[in-house]
């Protein structure tokens, strides 16, 4: 290669690598003046937690339990429930009127039997009738609506036994209401409920009609009709009462006068706007009722301890398949090794919610309450199998931690939130 040949190949190089050089700097300059530009634009508010050298609380320790479940030994994780201090038995709490805990045994109907015992303690609050309905009326309407919407989506509905507090006060518009004794829900013979036949035979019904797209809603209601009328009896189409005989539409508007639409439902999510009403995104709110009026974690809690307080009972709907809750020991806590109370936040809660370790299992009924120290414990009527383990059958004494993390919505009469639905028309 000649010398003249070399100098320019090496000048062509310098030039090239000066070029490289300076286009280096520039991405370096230009990337440092926007991440400087970005810097100081973005201010960032940090949040810190705070855990002072204070004891939180007694740590407590995880243990397995066993636990005989239909003939079978079932392992479990919990702690020791003796630590805890805990009232000492129902008739230590401030108590209001409710009939005395029934089962639901094998039905997936807490639902309707949690909202039914509500009602039962408002006619009585409201100075109307003390009367024994029947919840399993409501139960047998409810699976005719669950069929219409079944129908009329081709398939596309959620179909389970389970529903919502406010499914109660939607059906006794329509339907009317009964006195446990004018309809059980039970044949001659049957001293306990068991739904598994009715709706696996409901299921399969339905599955078979839209598998061979078959959406005549008029006769798919008869045919499930039958089935309902088969395992639970047919419905009265009219009762008597003090010598009249009344629909039970009339006996509900005319003889109970209960103001359905004085109810309200409440939920704490983040995925709504506060403030907002909106859909409660949970399987057994299968007809994606939007009635629920969302509110921050902290008007959640205090809505239902102030109505406690104020004479009112609360229908509870939350997540009760927890280590903390133990039917044995009659009462539900929030153990530390699932999270210490003070740290107990909307986040955590939301978090619970969105991974499904909350999730909307069961529907109660909030009876009674009693200050004990730093806590409030609710008396909890419990129509679950659980609630019978211990030694008050039906009755847990729920901590208000529990309350806190774990239970997700709520029903209550409108008066005993008043100053909470204020917010709602501030909002707008």
């Amino acid at each position: 290669m000649s010398l003249d040949r070399l100098s320019i190949l090496k000048e062509d190089f310098m030039k090239k690598t000066s070029l490289v050089f300076s286009y280096s700097l520039l991405v370096l300059f230009l990337s440092f003046t926007f991440l400087s530009c970005g810097q100081r634009e973005r201010v960032i508010e940090k949040q810190m937690i705070q855990i002072s050298a204070e004891e939180l609380q007694e740590k407590n320790v995880a243990v397995y339990r066993t636990r005989e479940i239909r003939g079978k030994e079932k392992k479990y994780l919990s702690f020791d429930f003796s630590t805890i201090e805990r009232p000492g038995s129902p008739e230590e709490f401030t108590q209001y009127f409710h009939f005395p805990p029934i089962r639901q045994y094998r039905t997936g109907t807490c639902w309707s039997f949690a909202t039914t015992s509500f009602l039962e303690s408002e006619l009585k609050r409201l100075g109307k009738a003390e009367v024994k309905l029947s919840e399993i009326h409501t139960v047998y309407w409810e699976y005719v609506e669950k069929t219409r919407r079944f129908i009329k989506e081709k398939g596309n509905s959620f179909l389970d036994e389970g529903s919502e507090h406010n499914a109660v006060t939607v059906r006794m518009k329509e339907y009317g209401a009964v006195r446990a004794s004018d309809y059980s829900g039970l044949l001659p013979g049957q001293r306990e409920h068991n739904h598994s036949k009715l709706f696996q035979e409901v299921k399969s019904y339905l599955q078979f009609c839209k598998k061979n797209e078959y959406w005549d809603e008029e006769k798919a209601i008869s045919y499930v009709k039958s089935i309902l009328n088969k395992h639970l009896g047919k419905p009265p189409e009219s009762i008597e009462v003090d010598g009249q005989a009344l629909t039970p539409k009339q006996y509900l508007e005319n003889v109970l006068r209960l103001r359905l639409d004085d109810y309200v439902c409440f939920i704490s999510l983040k995925s709504l706007p506060f403030y907002t009403k909106g859909e409660y995104k949970v399987p057994d709110n299968w007809w994606h009722s939007e009635e629920y009026y969302n509110v921050p974690l902290d008007d959640f809690y205090e809505a239902i301890e102030a109505a406690i307080k104020k004479d009112y009972t609360v229908a509870l709907g939350g997540d009760t398949s927890e280590p903390g809750i133990s039917g044995e020991d009659d009462m539900a806590i929030i153990p530390t090794f699932d999270i210490p109370q003070k740290l107990i936040d909307q986040d955590s809660r939301e978090f619970r919610f969105t991974n499904r370790t909350s999730t909307d299992d069961h529907a109660i009924h909030i009876v009674g309450y009693k200050e004990m120290g730093d806590h409030i414990w609710l008396l909890i009527k419990d129509s679950g199998r659980g609630a019978h383990r211990g030694r008050f059958k039906g009755y847990y004494f729920y901590r208000d931690d529990f309350i806190r993390l774990k239970m997700l919505s709520f029903m209550v009469h409108k008066d005993a939130v008043t100053d909470l639905l204020e917010k709602f028309k501030e909002e707008k």
